[in-house]
């Protein structure tokens, strides 16, 4: 097909000048744009490919960016930026430098608030809201493009409840594809699909009982009727819902198909939609992974685990477990705060509950883990993947916050493994005597161990180990940026250098750092967590009230700011946690302990 459609849009206004049958015809351009980028630049696709008749209805009908819209999440956004004047930019999209992958304020003007997280589209929109009719803006319109797994989730029915008392002039448009990342779960998610099948519409609406007029469900890919139905409500004040049904992956078979591998499928053949071999073969596996993996191997012996997710089962490998065992795993929707305390309902009961959650979702569910765990000492496992930087996702998405949050929570254990055999004997170890909550956190991406299924070693809680010895100064590590020190050591001219793995973030192995004290006059700890309150703190503040003040220690760690979007090296090397920059501290450091 010769394009001649969308390289003539610049701003949503351009669409405005196009008939019905040309937004048509764009909208197969767009779809193409989208497919031919992602095919090499990768990203999220399958949302975005849903929503291309969605957002250019919205453009063409609404205002924008005078009329403000609010894409929850952002999986579904590419459409959008395309039309909003970052065409000729989105081949920048996720890279280091370039455009965001998620609505993002400073970044245009059309994008009204930044959403890499889930559910908060209803509550930012009728913020908005409110702030225009004070301001007496009372034409203007304010919408919220809401997933139907993220308005599951309990910060969207809080949204609700409150956007029905106010009259705002709020349009919320429901996406209703099934998906999340993995399939829908739970009652809502039932109470939509009868709606869909034209089952007690009238009798049983859920929104219509937060007093938001409903209207649907029309189908999302039809230009026709999305424009004319959101030029009818565009005409209707107060708030209300439009429920836009949407296929997942839409123009691209392979992607329709297997809607969880294509949410963001990597390299793929942008005309078959084949996925690309990377030849993992011979891969070490990823963490989440030996953690899916292992908590089947112990669950096979151990009837008290339990395994829960928040809307991650492929994400975090608990799917291993839910085919397993259904009865013992649960997919709880996009859910963070209740799978918390779900958790802790199911400890007090004699249960092992493995709480498998993102370190950046888990910041979502605070409240719980002090309030319904830790306060009342309860053994649950947290699984933290995705901890420390996660690359091209950027700052919604880098676990930098979990050593420092937990860390300063009574009660709580932090374990930082090393390697994949670390991770799966802790695992392991905490069947054993825990009578508290324990956090294990990992990285996102591969180990460096193929041969990891080795058999399972107890870790005594609080316990560090000596890696190398060394005579010039001691670099202490937690996680697996001590493989990197390994690497650093194994240099002849590193060779004095000593390290230790300390694994603990709390308890701190105090036995272990007296022994470091009295050794070494020059520490360097190291930490993929931010510096403000984490591992390096953790030891300083030991160090005063040892009053060690012979002892020099510098820390190594993420900033105290958000970190941008790029590749895991360019970020390592931005913040100053690549081989090289590391070397380069221990270098300066030695030199400032002979001057």
């Amino acid at each position: 097909m010769i394009k001649k459609y969308l390289e003539n849009i610049n701003n949503s206004s351009d669409l405005k000048n196009l008939s019905i049958e040309e937004l048509s015809l764009l909208a197969q351009e767009l779809r193409e744009f989208i497919i031919d980028v992602v095919s090499v630049k990768m990203g999220h696709l399958g949302a975005s490919l849903g929503v291309v008749e969605l957002t250019i209805a919205l453009h063409y009908i609404f205002d924008t960016p005078n009329d403000l819209l609010v894409w929850d999440v952002g999986h579904q956004a590419y459409p959008h930026k395309i039309l909003t004047g970052r065409r000729n930019s989105f081949h920048t999209n996720r890279e280091f430098g370039g455009i965001s992958g998620f609505p993002k304020l400073g970044e245009s003007v059309f994008d009204a608030f930044g959403t890499g997280h889930s559910s908060t589209s209803i509550s930012a929109a009728l913020g908005m809201s409110i702030a225009s009719k004070l301001k007496g803006e009372n034409n203007r319109h304010h919408i919220a493009v809401i997933g139907d797994a993220s308005i599951a989730s309990g910060m969207a029915f809080e949204g609700l409840n409150h956007a029905g008392v106010t009259k705002s002039n709020l349009l919320i448009i429901l996406n209703d594809n099934e998906m999340g990342i993995d399939p829908n779960v739970g009652a809502l998610k039932n109470y939509l699909t009868s709606v869909k099948q034209g089952k007690d519409i009238h009798q049983k609406n859920v929104f219509e009982a937060f007093d938001i007029s409903y209207s649907g469900p029309i189908d999302g890919h039809n230009l026709n009727d999305l424009i004319d139905e959101l030029k009818r409500l565009k005409s209707i004040k107060g708030p209300k819902l439009l429920h836009v049904i949407t296929r997942k992956g839409k123009g691209l078979r392979k992607a329709e198909d297997d809607q969880v591998t294509y949410h963001a499928p990597g390299p793929f053949n942008k005309f078959s939609g084949e996925l690309i071999d990377q030849k993992e073969l011979d891969l070490a596996p990823k963490f989440q992974d030996v953690f899916g993996l292992t908590l089947v191997e112990l669950a096979e012996s151990n009837e008290k685990i339990i395994g829960i997710t928040p809307a991650m089962p492929t994400g975090s490998s608990l799917k291993y477990m839910i085919e397993k065992f259904p009865d013992r795993a649960f997919d709880v929707g996009i859910a963070e705060q209740h799978a918390v305390t779900l958790a802790a309902g199911l400890a007090t009961q004699g249960m092992l509950p493995f709480c498998a959650i993102y370190s950046t979702f888990l910041q979502r569910a605070y409240d719980q883990i002090i309030h319904d765990v830790a306060l009342q000492n309860l053994p649950v496992v947290f699984c933290i993947d995705r901890a420390g930087l996660v690359g091209e996702d950027g700052p919604t998405h880098h676990g930098a916050f979990d050593l420092a949050y937990l860390s300063c929570i009574p009660n709580m254990i932090v374990f930082c493994p090393m390697n994949a055999m670390e991770l799966r004997d802790m695992l392991f170890s905490v069947q054993f005597d825990l009578n508290g909550p324990v956090a294990i956190r990992y990285p996102r991406g591969r180990g460096r161990h193929v041969d990891w299924r080795k058999s399972f070693n107890r870790i005594e809680t609080g316990k560090g180990r000596l890696i190398k010895e060394g005579k010039d100064l001691a670099i202490l590590s937690v996680g697996p940026l001590g493989e990197t020190v390994q690497l650093i050591c194994k240099k002849q001219a590193y060779s004095n250098v000593a390290h230790y793995d300390m694994r603990f973030v709390k308890p701190l192995d105090e036995n272990l750092l007296d022994k470091i004290f009295q050794t070494y006059t020059m520490i360097i700890t190291i930490e993929e967590g931010t510096v403000k309150g984490g591992f390096g703190a953790a030891v300083l503040a030991y160090k005063n009230i040892k009053k060690a003040d012979h002892v020099g220690i510098e820390c190594l760690g993420l900033p105290d700011k958000f970190i941008e979007h790029g590749s895991m090296q360019q970020l390592y090397e931005l913040v100053g946690l690549d081989q090289k920059s590391i070397e380069k501290v221990i270098d300066r450091t030695r030199i400032n302990k002979n001057c």
